[in-house]
């Protein structure tokens, strides 16, 4: 099952649960608005190049629309719809004042140059620039885009309506970005855990973890989990997997992959087949790379006890089915992950008030969002006596519903 019918799925199933109507249900799950453009720029050989730009912006109720732009080869449009709506529903778990968008331009970022990669970027602004904003559509960086691009669409959106540093979040520092954004989505990885475990009476540490994916999620979580006395037993990224029932040492592994671009050749652990990471005998497995990675091929092997997913939808439909009967808790990823659009929305409310916060109260603040969502999510499960996806999902569902509802949208 693709991302799009599974966020499909559970939407249906949380709007039975929560009594919704058809024609209600319907709107909700009807894009606002779906953008396609062609972007035309000069390569540096002097030759003309067009690409395709896009924008879906699912559902703007509870506030602007927020989400990432992503410079990749294969733009899957289905996907794309998917992860805008996911938006939509993971800001209203949240409860931060936001509906669900996503974008992108069909490129292979490592082709082209840094000024072919100015350029794209700015024509992309110039053909969007009306339809985004800041209370309208608040874009951030995701798979092949990064602060400078967001530098970038700050810059061409501030030619067409003045300056606006809250057009667009991740930004570098100095052009208003938040401090504790880089550690964000990984720290609130940390205090989603923090809360779970908390509910069955344990903490992080003495606990044992193993993460799929080490990029700027998994590693950050690592790093977190170690310090809190967890210990990190097994981790993989595409280079390979390393494991040490004794716990890695997170350190020196965060040392080696910086200098070697992975966690291959890594002398503190052994070195094991990266398809295995997943039924690694563990405590707590975080899978913080691909959708779809946890099936029906693999869902029954799963050793762990405790599924928090940091990635967006690496559990299918199958394996959520397996894994409950066999009594594994999983997080989901619209309450697990959210740590990062939590302080992209810190950022925005510090760039409108022109008031910059320091990175301890950030901290604390994105802790007291995690814990109090992780309490509305657990509400929501005693209510309709359901599991922590289902009661997310109903969570958002009907908040969403029930501002479109005031504004008078559901006919």
């Amino acid at each position: 099952m693709n991302a799009l019918a599974a966020t499909n799925r559970n939407f249906k199933l949380a709007s039975r649960l929560l009594g919704l109507d058809s024609k209600l249900e319907k709107s909700l799950l009807i894009p606002f608005r779906e953008i396609k453009v062609e972007c035309t720029i000069p390569k540096d050989d002097g030759t003309l190049q067009s690409y395709v730009g896009f924008r879906v912006q699912h559902d703007n109720a509870r506030g602007p629309m927020k989400g990432g732009i992503r410079y990749h080869p294969e733009v899957d449009p289905d996907e794309v719809n998917a992860l805008a709506q996911l938006m939509t529903w993971k800001t209203a778990v949240a409860n931060i004042p936001y509906g669900g968008a996503k974008g992108g331009i069909g490129c292979n970022p490592s082709e082209l140059s840094i000024s072919e990669l100015e350029r794209l970027t700015r024509v992309f602004t110039q053909k969007i620039h009306d339809l985004i904003g800041t209370h309208t559509d608040v874009p951030a960086p995701d798979m092949g885009t990064g602060p400078q691009t967001m530098a970038w669409i700050l810059d061409e959106y501030s030619k067409f309506h003045g300056y606006s540093p809250a057009v667009v979040t991740g930004k570098p520092i100095d052009l208003g970005g938040s401090l504790g954004r880089d550690a964000a989505t990984g720290r609130g990885v940390l205090f989603a855990t923090e809360a779970l475990l908390n509910e069955y009476g344990k903490t992080v540490s003495g606990q044992r973890f193993v993460i799929q994916g080490f990029g700027n999620v998994g590693s950050w979580a690592a790093q977190l989990i170690d310090e809190k006395g967890g210990k990190v037993v097994a981790v993989s990224d595409i280079t390979g997997a390393i494991k040490n029932s004794k716990g890695l040492d997170i350190p020196s592994l965060l040392k080696h992959t910086k200098e070697h671009r992975g966690v291959k050749g890594f002398h503190g652990g052994d070195s094991i087949d990266p398809s295995s990471i997943l039924v690694e005998d563990c405590d707590v497995l975080i899978p913080a790379a691909l959708g779809g990675v946890i099936n029906r091929e693999n869902a029954n092997e799963i050793k762990a006890k405790f599924i928090v997913e940091a990635a967006n939808h690496p559990t299918d439909p199958d394996a959520d089915e397996i894994l409950k009967k066999k009594g594994v808790v999983i997080l989901p990823d619209i309450y697990a992950n959210s740590g990062g659009v939590t302080v992209s929305y810190f950022e925005w409310v510090q760039n409108i008030q022109g008031f910059m916060w320091d990175e301890e109260k950030v901290n604390n603040e994105l802790k007291t969002y995690m814990t109090k969502a992780f309490k509305d999510v657990k509400e929501m499960c005693k209510t309709h006596e359901c599991d922590l996806r289902m009661g997310a999902f109903s969570l958002a569902v009907n908040r969403v519903a029930r501002a479109t509802v005031l504004r008078g949208w559901e006919a």
